[in-house]
């Protein structure tokens, strides 16, 4: 392989370590996953009506068909694989498998993506 991408990833490690201050508290991963056991579907309704797309920002205009597919996708999927799914992707630290990188790697976020700067950061840090 001579050169990848990475568009759209997650961070290399995204809850809050010593390794890691600019992360986010635990809690806040806690508390999705009792918001998904709690009530799944609204869960899936609730997510990308407001912070996943951002559309909970003022003047953003939601798009009820996007929302109904972001719902429908998530109540196809197994229940408990994705609430396990929420600690794989906040918790696990992809920093090391970074470092084996060695071909020139082009990373993409949009310039409203909220991990896109800390994204940044952890890149310089490599």
């Amino acid at each position: 392989m001579a050169k990848a991408a990475l568009i759209s990833a997650v961070p290399p490690l995204m809850v809050k370590t010593a390794a890691n201050p600019l992360g986010l508290a635990k809690e806040v991963f806690d508390g999705l996953q009792a918001q998904l056991a709690a009530n799944r579907s609204q869960f899936y309704r609730d997510l990308p009506a407001g912070p996943f797309y951002g559309y909970n920002r003022p003047g953003a205009k939601a798009s009820e068909a996007v929302i109904q597919n972001w719902w429908r996708q998530g109540m196809m999927g197994g229940a408990k694989a994705y609430y396990d799914g929420i600690v794989a992707f906040s918790q696990t630290d992809f920093t090391e498998d970074l470092k084996k990188i060695t071909v020139p790697v082009l990373v993409m976020h949009s310039e409203d993506d909220p991990d896109r700067a800390l994204c940044r950061r952890r890149a310089a840090v490599r």
